[in-house]
């Protein structure tokens, strides 16, 4: 008898119900601040993800980096009007996705 809490993905991957309850949010941001992800911005970054439990990608082309590495970041190179994808999973996803859009939207704390 199966139980239908349990589903057996043939042959690896067993997926729970646990499994089940976490999404992965994507969100797309624009850098909009005049320098992009320099230095500072990259660390303010990096800061505002490690608050978080949640697990962070960061997209950009087709290059995909942690999102609570600093020198991930940093090597996106993301300038002014860049597009960035952003996949977090985790039991604090939104709130994550949250703080980070705030804190492009306020452009890391640079003057415009």
């Amino acid at each position: 008898m199966t139980n239908c809490d349990d589903l057996l993905l043939f042959p690896l991957y067993k997926i729970t119900a646990h499994d089940r309850l976490h999404t992965m949010r994507e969100t797309k941001i624009k850098i909009i601040n005049k320098l992009g992800l320099h230095a500072r911005a990259s660390a303010k970054f990096v800061s505002t993800t490690s608050r978080f439990q949640s697990h962070i990608e960061v997209k950009k082309d087709s290059q995909t980096v942690n999102g609570k590495s600093i020198m991930g970041v940093m090597m996106l190179a993301a300038n002014k009007g860049c597009e960035l994808t952003l996949c977090i999973e985790g039991p604090d996803e939104t709130e994550m996705e949250q703080a980070i859009v705030e804190l492009v939207n306020n452009r890391f704390g640079e003057p415009e």
